[in-house]
């Protein structure tokens, strides 16, 4: 049984420009405290075919944990254009949240994301180079695959049982829907990415300093 559960993402400002902050309100309980704090990260896929374009958003603690309902409001930079192959910019990709505790992922959250001009004529003639700031994002927010993985949240009361292996597709306990806000946005127009990719660090290997997120624990 997990410590924490995810009950809701409902994600905010969508659709939205392409340079825009990334926002979401995430919504979750805790079953039994926790010593050490939540970490979250936002991943934005830049290739279906190479994982060296992903780039890491943002990763963030939130704590302490305690027994209880909480809430609290992620937000992200978006990924740098510069850093995606033009091809891959307009189009479907993915975006996955995801949630470890001690190091160990345990909810993973993916969402497909169309990107295509915000303007009719540019869509139907789109210009050789990509104009970024026309742009529009629309996340598929009613459409998230959550996928859940069992970690120990309490090392310290088995310390002599033999250590965990990373996960693999075989330890997925649950795979299901969150309840979300409704899609606003246009269908999708081309086979994306899936949301059960594995997040990875950006595109120089190097993760951005982690941050702390108070979060609101709601009676």
């Amino acid at each position: 049984m997990s410590a924490v559960n995810l009950t809701n993402v409902a994600v905010l400002d969508n659709p939205a420009a392409f340079l825009s902050p990334f926002q979401f309100e995430i919504s979750y309980e805790c079953l039994t405290p926790l010593k050490d704090d939540l970490e979250w990260k936002l991943t934005y896929v830049g290739s279906a075919e190479d994982e060296t374009y992903d780039q890491m958003l943002e990763s963030v603690l939130v704590g302490p944990v305690n027994v209880g309902n909480y809430r609290f409001v992620f937000q992200a930079d978006p990924p740098d254009p510069s850093k995606i192959r033009e091809e891959d910019i307009i189009g479907v990709t993915v975006l996955l949240l995801t949630c470890s505790y001690l190091g160990q992922e345990f909810v993973r959250v993916g969402y497909y994301v169309n990107n295509d001009y915000d303007d009719e004529q540019l869509r139907e003639e789109p210009p050789s180079k990509v104009l970024v700031d026309r742009v529009q994002r629309n996340i598929l927010a009613d459409k998230p695959r959550v996928t859940k993985f069992p970690i120990n949240f309490h090392p310290e009361n088995n310390e002599n049982a033999e250590q965990q292996t990373p996960h693999s597709p075989d330890h997925v306990t649950e795979t299901r829907q969150l309840p979300s806000s409704p899609d606003r946005g246009t269908e999708t127009k081309q086979p994306p990415p899936s949301p059960d990719r594995a997040a990875g660090t950006n595109i120089k290997g190097e993760e951005p300093p982690l941050s702390t997120v108070p979060s609101v624990c709601v009676q």
